[in-house]
């Protein structure tokens, strides 16, 4: 394995993932108002490898009104 290659090759879809993910909860945020906090996760996978890996964890979308 070569390091150079593969390293530039993981951020680009590392980026190309924290991106996408975040255009698309914030458009979710957007249409839905804010909610407090929200659960969210994100599975990452491949095959090939035998890899399927999940991160979970809470987003703060704003306040969810409580105490108004």
């Amino acid at each position: 394995m070569s390091d150079e290659p593969f390293n530039m090759s993981m951020r680009k879809f590392l980026k190309q993932v924290g991106v996408t993910s975040q255009q698309e909860i914030e458009k979710a945020v957007r249409e839905a108002g804010p909610q407090g906090k929200v659960t969210v996760s994100a599975r990452v996978t491949c095959p090939e490898l035998g890899l399927d890996h999940v991160i979970a964890g809470q987003i703060d979308t704003g306040d969810s009104g409580e105490g108004k």
